[in-house]
C-alpha cells in the first residue's frame, strides 16, 4: 500500500539504511534495507524550526510526540495508553552507595507490563496503516505479548513463536488475546529461524526486531520522555539491558534528534551509554572486548532475564556504534547478582522489577566499584518489564 505524506504532522520524510546511508521510500511497506539487508532507520526533516510547543499537552502517552513519529494518519493508531511511565528517585540506595542522584525509569508500569508496547503499538500502528493482514514475531517473552494485545486491538492477525521454556504468564497473555503461539524448543534465534521458515511466503509482516523500521521509533520515545521529566536535561550515565538492543538505539537516537532540534537545555551533554548483558548470553560483550569478530557464531544459553537471551542481534553494529559515539561501556551480570539486585530494590525501594532490572543495578554497582561510575555523576536505571511475570523464573529465591 502506498501512503501520502500531505497534510500530517509527522515530519518523517525517509528510511535510511542503518549502514550506507541509502534512502527507501517511508510512504511504502518496507522491511529491512533493499542495499544491504540491514536496518532502516527513520529519518525526520529536522532543518525547519520544531519548538517544544509541539508536544501535546493534553495526551498523557508517548504519542504526545507525533510531529516525530512516523504516524501519518491519526485514524491508524493503535493504542492502550503506552508511554509516560514514571521517573522515581531511589533515595535509600543513592544514600547507602553515596550517590547524589539515582533514578529509575519503570517500564513496568507500561500496557502489557513492559517498555514492548511503546515499540509493537508503533509496529501495530504503521501496519494497520500500510494495509498489513497480520503479523508474525519471534519472542522471548514480552513482545511476544505485546504483538498480541495490539494486534487485537487493531483487528489484525497475530502469530507469536516463543521458547518453550519462556515462563507460562507470557503464553497464557497471548492466548488471552487470541494470539496463534507456537512453541519452540531453543532460544529466541531460533525462534527467529522457524519464523523465516513458517512466513516463507511473506503473507505476515516480520516484527522481528530491528526487520521493519516502527518497533524503534516507538521505543526511542523513552527518550524524549526521559528529558521532558528532567526539565529537558539529562543524567550523565545511562544503563540499559540490552539483548536486540531497540531501546538503547531508539534512546540515543531521540536524544540526537533533541540536540538537532534545539530542545535540550543549554549545555547539555548527552550521557554516557552503558549496555547491560546476561553473562549466559553477552554477544555484545565479546565483540566489544574484541574476543570474537562479531556475533553471527555466538552460542548463548538460557537466562533469568528472558529478555536478554538474544545470542545473534541483528543490531548489534548500532548499538556499538551508541557506545563508542558515548563514550559508553558493555558489562554482562551473573545470574545469581541479577536476583540480587532485584531483591535489593525490592528491600529498600519497594519495587518488584525485572531480572533485566535487577541487572542494570548490579552493572551500576559493578561500574562503581572500578571507578568508570563516579559517585559525583547522575544515574538513570531502566527497569524493563514487570518482576510478576517473571515469577515462575525467581520463585522461592527471596531472602526471607
Amino acid at each position: 500500500m502506498k501512503l501520502v505524506a500531505s497534510e500530517s504532522l509527522s515530519r518523517l520524510v525517509a528510511l535510511r539504511c542503518s549502514a550506507c546511508g541509502t534512502a527507501h521510500s517511508a510512504f511504502d511497506l518496507q522491511r529491512v534495507s533493499a542495499c544491504c539487508s540491514l536496518p532502516l532507520v527513520a529519518d525526520y526533516d529536522l532543518r525547519e524550526p520544531l519548538g517544544r510547543d509541539v508536544i501535546d499537552q493534553a495526551d498523557s502517552s508517548m504519542w504526545r510526540y507525533g510531529a516525530l513519529l512516523p504516524l501519518l494518519r491519526d485514524d491508524h493508531k493503535v493504542t492502550l495508553g503506552e508511554g509516560m511511565t514514571p521517573l522515581l528517585s531511589l533515595p535509600r540506595l543513592a544514600a547507602r552507595h553515596e550517590l547524589p542522584s539515582l533514578l529509575l525509569k519503570d517500564e513496568g508500569q507500561n500496557p502489557t507490563g513492559s517498555f514492548k508496547a511503546r515499540g509493537l503499538s508503533m509496529a501495530v500502528s504503521k501496519a494497520k496503516e500500510l494495509g498489513v493482514a497480520g503479523c508474525i514475531i519471534p519472542t522471548a517473552g514480552n513482545a511476544g505479548v505485546a504483538l498480541a494485545a495490539y494486534c487485537a486491538r487493531a483487528g489484525l492477525k497475530a502469530v507469536v513463536v516463543m521458547p518453550r521454556h519462556t515462563p507460562q504468564a507470557f503464553k497464557e497473555e497471548c492466548y488471552w488475546y487470541g494470539a496463534e503461539v507456537e512453541l519452540v524448543d531453543g532460544l529466541i534465534s531460533d525462534c527467529g529461524a522457524r519464523v523465516r521458515q513458517r512466513n516463507a511466503d511473506g503473507a505476515l509482516l516480520d516484527i522481528s526486531t530491528l526487520k521493519e523500521p516502527y518497533r524503534l521509533e516507538g521505543k526511542k520515545t523513552m527518550g524524549y520522555e526521559i528529558a521532558e521529566q528532567l526539565g529537558w536535561t539529562l543524567p550523565d550515565v545511562l544503563l540499559y539491558p540490552a539483548g536486540g538492543g531497540t531501546g538503547l538505539i531508539g534512546i540515543w537516537k531521540a536524544f540526537q534528534e533533541m540536540r538537532a532540534l534545539g530542545w535540550l537545555a543549554p549545555g547539555v551533554a548527552l550521557p554516557r551509554m552503558v549496555a547491560v548483558q546476561a553473562e549466559n548470553c553477552c554477544p555484545l560483550l565479546e565483540t566489544y572486548e574484541g574476543r570474537q569478530a562479531n556475533c553471527h557464531a555466538y552460542q548463548g544459553r538460557a537466562t533469568l532475564a528472558n529478555g536478554l537471551a538474544v545470542p545473534h542481534p541483528l543490531g548489534e553494529s548500532l548499538m556499538l556504534r551508541v557506545l563508542r559515539e558515548s563514550s559508553g561501556t558493555v558489562v554482562s551480570v551473573s545470574e545469581e547478582d541479577m536476583l540480587t539486585g532485584m531483591r535489593d530494590l525490592g528491600h529498600q525501594e519497594g519495587l518488584f522489577v525485572a531480572p533485566e532490572g535487577g541487572a542494570v543495578w548490579m552493572a551500576a554497582r559493578q561500574l562503581l566499584a572500578t571507578g568508570w561510575l563516579r559517585r559525583d555523576e547522575k544515574v538513570l536505571l531502566l527497569n524493563t518489564g514487570n518482576g510478576q511475570k517473571y515469577m515462575e523464573n525467581v520463585a522461592g529465591r527471596a531472602v526471607r
